[in-house]
């Protein structure tokens, strides 16, 4: 008696030469293995048959005809499971190239965001042919960015057409040896009315692999626009060592009677902020200086000329290859709102803790960082609050097959609904977040430290500890004041009934009129 189960009933797809022969012989070996544990007699010759069905072909395009790509045909199955390729959306024309990329662009046009990660595109894909009835089910495997940012519209796309019956929102894997977060959906049209997140049953799972709060529903506050902001991307070494910095400065004034000041500044990026500043700075012509104008700052230019030039001009963007002595992305909106304040606040875009520090205006930050544009420390306060932690955490996205989270202005800072204190609320929080920035500089920079002690005392580490005196508790409890919250300590409270009072707050805020909203700010 033979199995009803065969290799030829699955069906398969894969870019690779290699991968696509080996595929072929591990689902033999596997079929095999099965056979003789389950008492069926293996006498086929020769034992390993070819298998067609696992087709060799891009899941993605369809580009037998290089001048009209269209989208893949896939076979049709019953079910379809599988683990996507991962690619962040950022190294797609990297990695890929401009060809495929606008390609990929192009065919799926509206259906998936340009900013997303590759993966996306599968769950598109996967989507169509369950709409279609070309399939009944689909399960993906993906990292925790499925759940959010640009790649979250393919799962609401997904509930719109179908919904979502299984999921694990965040689970451990191991992706080349690093250890990674990972998620895993299931979805179909519609028809299975059991839904299970997590191992636990619920009533629904939302695009954002929630169950219950539909965090997605969260609409931007008006009264947070331009304030955070992605800063400086720089494109080539434009930043050098603190000692050469101040040899510039020491110099001479310029032909044009200016001082290398001008044009050489202090520069932080994460690990500035995370670990100990290191004493960079940058060399930065600013948004719209000419050649010519930048050229009679001597030594920088001539620095930029020499180490950015080269790499500048092989550049594939001509803006950046016209432009080589400009920072590729200088952002100019920011610059511009950061004019008259003498701080800003930062935080890395990506960190194991969710950290804000005060940054002299002076200083130019690292596009991973993010700058707010806000110098009182009311505003520090709300951001260090366990509030904002919460939200942000739970808003943004994670890196890549990383485990630390990514700050998003758009999902995480846009969306937040800040308390309206009255003014002795407001006074205590800035006292709050005052000592709690005095505390921590104190414990940083401590007088009379040696060399080694201080290399240990960075802001990770003593997150990681995150001792009683760093006035966390004191800096929560005002902050849920200002909210009206009663909670007798706010580091017990729930973090979905935190989610479910500002997220209650953002939709009532969202229906008022724009007269009233001006007071919320």
């Amino acid at each position: 008696m033979l199995p009803l189960v065969h290799p030829q009933q699955l069906h398969g797809l894969e870019i690779n030469p290699v991968a696509h022969e080996l595929a072929q012989v591990v689902v033999w070996i596997g079929y095999l293995q099965w056979m003789r544990n389950n008492g069926f007699q293996v006498t086929r010759d020769p034992v390993l048959e070819p298998l067609e069905t696992i087709r060799l072909q891009d899941a993605l395009l369809d580009r037998s005809d290089p001048a009209h790509p269209k989208e893949a045909c896939w076979p049709e199955a019953d079910f379809i499971i599988g683990n996507p390729p991962f690619l962040g959306g950022k190294r797609l024309r990297t990695e890929l190239g401009d060809k495929v990329v606008d390609a990929l662009f192009a065919v799926y046009d509206g259906r998936v965001p340009r900013e997303a990660d590759l993966v996306a595109y599968f769950f598109e894909k996967a989507r169509v042919e369950i709409s279609g009835g070309q399939t009944r089910r689909t399960g993906l495997l993906a990292t925790q960015s499925i759940r959010s940012g640009a790649n979250r519209r393919v799962l609401e796309q997904i509930k719109e057409t179908g919904d979502i019956f299984l999921a694990w929102s965040d689970q451990p894997w191991v992706l080349e040896g690093a250890a990674a977060r990972i998620s895993i959906v299931g979805f179909d049209n519609g028809q299975e009315k059991n839904r299970v997140l997590d191992g636990t049953p619920v009533a629904t799972i939302n695009s954002d692999l929630r169950g219950t709060l539909n965090l997605s529903a969260a609409a931007p506050q008006p009264e947070n626009y331009g304030i955070c902001f992605m800063s400086d991307t720089k494109g080539g070494t434009f930043d050098i060592a603190g000692s050469l910095a101040r040899s510039w400065l020491a110099l001479p004034v310029n032909p044009n009677g200016r001082p290398n000041s001008d044009v050489v500044r202090p520069w932080i990026n994460g690990l500035d902020v995370t670990r100990r500043h290191r004493d960079m700075w940058i060399i930065d012509f600013g948004t719209d200086l000419s050649e010519q104008e930048a050229a009679l700052y001597e030594a920088p230019f001539e620095y930029v000329r020499q180490h950015v030039k080269p790499l500048r001009e092989q550049n594939n963007r001509e803006r950046y290859r016209r432009l080589w002595w400009i920072h590729v992305e200088p952002r100019p909106r920011m610059r511009k709102a950061l004019q008259g304040l003498r701080r800003f606040v930062c935080t890395p875009a990506v960190a194991r803790h969710r950290v804000f520090v005060w940054v002299p205006a002076d200083v130019l930050a690292d596009h991973r960082l993010l700058v707010f544009v806000r110098d009182d420390d009311y505003f520090f306060g709300v951001l260090h609050s366990r509030a904002h932690e919460v939200w942000s955490l739970r808003m943004g996205t994670w890196l890549g097959v990383g485990n630390d989270p990514r700050y998003t202005p758009t999902t995480c800072f846009e969306t937040f609904p800040f308390p309206c204190p009255t003014a002795p609320q407001r006074e205590e929080i800035a006292t709050a977040a005052k000592e709690l920035d005095n505390l921590r500089r104190a414990w940083l920079d401590p007088e009379g430290a040696t060399e080694a002690d201080l290399k240990k005392r960075t802001l990770t580490n003593l997150y990681n500890q995150r001792p009683a005196w760093l006035v966390h508790a004191r800096l929560d409890r005002a902050v849920w004041a200002a909210y009206g919250w009663n909670d007798p300590d706010p580091a017990a409270t729930e973090e979905d009934t935190i989610l479910a009072r500002l997220l209650a707050l953002n939709l009532e805020r969202s229906q008022l009129p724009a007269t009233s909203r001006s007071q919320v700010a």
